[in-house]
């Protein structure tokens, strides 16, 4: 029996306001709350809380056959929780269906994993944390930001304690294999792996509403006839997308939101199903496995990193900022960590992009060029580095200054455990003393106590 497997990525990140060479130094504040809270609210009225609401329907209508999986990056988490926790209401209410897959992430939708494995780590430790916290689901599914992926990234995930990961169904990668079965990493065999089927995901994605497409206008019924038609023992269609594809992207005037509800009744009348990513993984073996020795991602043509590793601006920019992670790891000052989390957004480097300048893909951008871009960001960096190396200055190594704030908390452990016995010893005496006193005393000791 076939299987449909809806994913749908949600990410917002803390843009950056105008931040010019003459704040360095003097402004410590670095994000546009301003463009941050009206983002986040247009798009949550126009795409999240209807889309929450319309699965949440389906769900119920449908008791237990339609499902669908979810991830969501910690910042986009954090700025629905600030400025539109009705998203959040609504994703709890479709966790506690029983049929919403919630999977794990980077935390900040970084590019940690090519740069900083433990600072990758670290991330997808913390996010997954945040998504028990707040849906009640421990991650059984990682998946990269924008499903980025090799061999080596294989390795350190299955050294994470995941066993399931999903990610691009590359056409040179897979050459002529197919993406609609499960495969394993070649590099890590117990490492199962679910890939996106591009052309199906990117016919609602991009095409929805193309007038100029020779398919236009796509109906439920004619979409569920081609899943039907491709081979037998193909069982697992992967449709992976952005959720504001419903409602945003594809707006509502478009029919989005009326074909997305038609699918599961033309699924269902051809015997196809809807499984969520661990479902499958749980219940078919992989067929083959997949070598990827060059990192993979769901952007663009090339399916590759260049989208945020093209150019020498975006290398420099993230050079810069991962040659600092260390130190930062090291600190304790909450503003310093909370500033690193959000610098490391994968979008602050798509923006310097020159591939997408003057297409329809620089419109998500807010500069008005990449050079705009890379000049507003390092600004940025380099006040933020320059409050890291106050706290923790280059005439320190690395492994001096660890062993330095080591030896700082170990005393401050001691003092902590020495004051508690202080206070056992002072209580133990107290007690002694009033048992020396009389029955008259004590009495009185025992009231001005109470």
């Amino acid at each position: 029996m076939k299987s449909i497997c809806f994913y749908f990525q949600i990410h917002q990140p803390f843009r950056l306001k105008r931040y010019r060479f003459f704040n360095i130094g003097n402004d410590h504040y670095y994000f546009d709350d301003f463009s941050n809270e009206d983002i986040m609210q247009q798009i949550a009225a126009k795409s999240y809380i209807p889309a929450n609401r319309m699965l949440l329907d389906l769900i119920n209508q449908y008791r237990g056959k339609f499902k669908v999986a979810f991830s969501i990056s910690g910042v986009a988490l954090e700025q629905m929780e600030i400025y539109a926790p009705e998203v959040i209401d609504g994703l709890r209410e479709l966790s506690k269906s029983g049929d919403v897959e919630f999977l794990t992430e980077t935390y900040a939708h970084s590019l940690s994993s090519l740069f900083d494995p433990e600072e990758f780590r670290n991330q997808v430790t913390n996010h997954a944390e945040r998504i028990e916290l707040l849906f009640g689901q421990k991650p059984k599914v990682i998946r990269n930001t924008e499903l980025i992926y090799s061999d080596k990234i294989a390795e350190m995930v299955y050294e994470m304690g995941y066993s399931k990961m999903i990610t691009e169904g590359a056409k040179h990668i897979l050459g002529w294999k197919s993406p609609n079965y499960v495969y394993q990493s070649a590099s890590q065999p117990q490492l199962k792996l679910l890939l996106k089927n591009s052309r199906f995901s990117d016919d609602i994605a991009y095409k929805f509403s193309d007038y100029t497409w020779n398919e236009y206008p796509l109906t439920a019924e004619k979409f569920i006839s081609w899943i039907a038609s491709t081979p037998q023992e193909e069982e697992v269609i992967n449709l992976f997308m952005n959720y504001e594809v419903l409602g945003n992207l594809q707006p509502s005037h478009s029919g989005i939101f009326e074909f997305i509800k038609a699918l599961p009744r033309f699924a269902f009348e051809k015997g196809i199903n809807f499984s969520t990513p661990s479902e499958i993984m749980d219940t078919k073996k992989p067929v083959g496995a997949i070598n990827v020795p060059e990192t993979i991602s769901w952007a663009d043509e090339e399916r590759d990193v260049s989208a945020w590793l093209g150019n020498k601006l975006q290398q420099s920019a993230l050079k810069s900022l991962y040659g600092i992670g260390e130190r930062v790891r090291l600190c304790i000052d909450r503003q310093l960590k909370q500033d690193w989390m959000y610098l490391q957004s994968s979008d602050h480097f798509y923006y310097m992009s020159t591939k997408h300048f003057g297409s329809n893909n620089s419109n998500f951008s807010p500069y008005m060029s990449p050079y705009d871009a890379f000049n507003n960001y390092m600004n940025v960096l380099s006040d933020f580095i320059v409050r890291v190396k106050s706290q923790y200055p280059d005439t320190v190594d690395n492994e001096e200054l660890n062993a330095l704030l080591t030896t700082i908390h170990n005393q401050e452990m001691e003092i902590k455990r020495l004051q508690k016995e202080l206070k056992t010893v002072i209580g133990t005496n107290e007690e002694l003393l009033v048992e020396k006193l009389s029955k008259k005393d004590k009495i009185k000791v025992l009231s001005s106590k109470n």
